[in-house]
């Protein structure tokens, strides 16, 4: 069960980031369309598939570990070595900036919710640019592990 769970649960992932980035472009478009209601069902709609994600992101890291005994899976060490350069170079910021994407979404969503506009827009400044490139730093690295090098 573990590894079958440990083999399947990062395409479901990568489906989930995908479905992330294109909620998080629509709902940044429709908020410059003037359409509010619209832009709010389509982030908190993307706040929902995130935390779906990282629910399932870290199951996967548990089937991972029960199968194999490791957490992660290893970048192949015989990939090009450019390859491995743009991997860890994507991977490093990914990482980091994953670890504020949920204060920042969460934080975002109160201001926003407490009609805090203005606050709500200084910070979706910094916080929708960090989201976004999480969510697509994150199709590119399933990528690069489990399809191009895999």
């Amino acid at each position: 069960m573990w590894t079958a769970l440990a083999n399947h649960l990062p395409h479901l992932n990568a489906a989930l980031n995908v479905l992330a980035t294109v909620l998080l472009a629509l709902g940044l478009w429709n908020i410059k369309q003037g359409r509010a209601k619209k832009h709010k069902k389509l982030m908190l709609n993307a706040f929902s598939v995130s935390v779906i994600f990282l629910v399932f992101y870290l199951f996967h890291k548990l089937a991972l570990f029960e199968a194999t005994g490791q957490w992660n899976r290893p970048f192949p060490k015989d990939a090009p070595q450019g390859a491995r350069i743009t991997y860890f170079s994507i991977l490093i910021p990914h990482i980091l900036l994953a670890m504020a994407v949920p204060f920042l979404a969460i934080r975002a969503i109160y201001l926003a919710k407490n009609g805090r506009i203005v606050a709500h827009k200084k910070w979706v400044r910094y916080a929708f640019p960090i989201w976004m490139y999480v969510s697509v730093t994150g199709v590119l690295v399933y990528l690069m592990l489990y399809q191009l090098y895999a």
